[in-house]
């Protein structure tokens, strides 16, 4: 196997990695806040977020062309600072798969947030701690199992993540390629046994993360 055979892997472990820690940093704080604050416009907002959850990943995929995209404020202001832009690159990929990785970390997130006692972080707070330190100390720990499991659900998603990566980051050999866009080149190209290969992997990576979700649950319950 040559080095253009690991490349759709090796980028698709760099890009999950990437999208699963920007969900991960933005699911917790957003989840935090909607466990705790009441606010006008709370339900819209919060399904508006939800929204990549269900939502065709085309759809996604022509929406960040919109936002990203040349004729966009974000996208000028971006070609301005760095003189190209960002649609067909790496970093495409990885905006592609954050966003659809990020409702399930958010969910996830803020369910774990929501079953920790409040009664302990009012103590926390009576105590003289900073509502930083309830955070890092008290409620991170003990909502950590739902936060494990969302990080391994938004990982595992953002690897497999097809439709919105393709329109956004496209299918450049060498550049972009990914395993679930190599899936489909080598299938339309009747290639099935390279095909079954990335499938393999993918199946055998996402068996191992969501295996060590259940021996995580596992463990914390004794």
């Amino acid at each position: 196997m040559n080095q253009d055979y690991f490349f759709p892997i090796q980028l698709s472990l760099v890009v999950a990695f990437a999208a699963a820690l920007a969900a991960f940093i933005t699911g917790v704080i957003l989840g935090k806040v909607f466990s705790v604050q009441s606010f006008k416009g709370k339900i819209l907002l919060e399904t508006v977020l939800m929204l990549p959850l269900v939502l065709p990943p085309s759809v996604i995929g022509f929406l960040l062309i919109l936002m990203f995209g040349a004729k966009s404020p974000i996208g000028q202001l971006i070609e301005a600072f760095t003189g190209s832009t960002i649609l067909f690159t790496p970093l495409a990929a990885m905006i592609a798969a954050s966003v659809v990785a990020f409702p399930l970390m958010f969910q996830s997130a803020k369910a774990g947030f929501t079953a920790v006692d409040k009664d302990i972080e009012g103590a926390a707070k009576v105590d003289g701690a900073s509502t930083w330190a309830v955070l890092v100390k008290i409620s991170i720990p003990l909502a950590s199992k739902s936060l494990i499991a969302g990080g391994v659900l938004s990982f595992t998603r953002a690897l497999g993540e097809f439709g919105a990566t393709l329109m956004f980051a496209g299918n450049l050999p060498g550049k972009t390629q990914t395993i679930p866009t190599m899936i489909y080149i080598a299938v339309e190209s009747g290639n099935t046994k390279l095909a079954f290969s990335y499938v393999l992997f993918s199946i055998t990576l996402a068996f191992i993360l969501l295996g060590l979700i259940q021996i995580i649950n596992k463990r914390n319950d004794l």
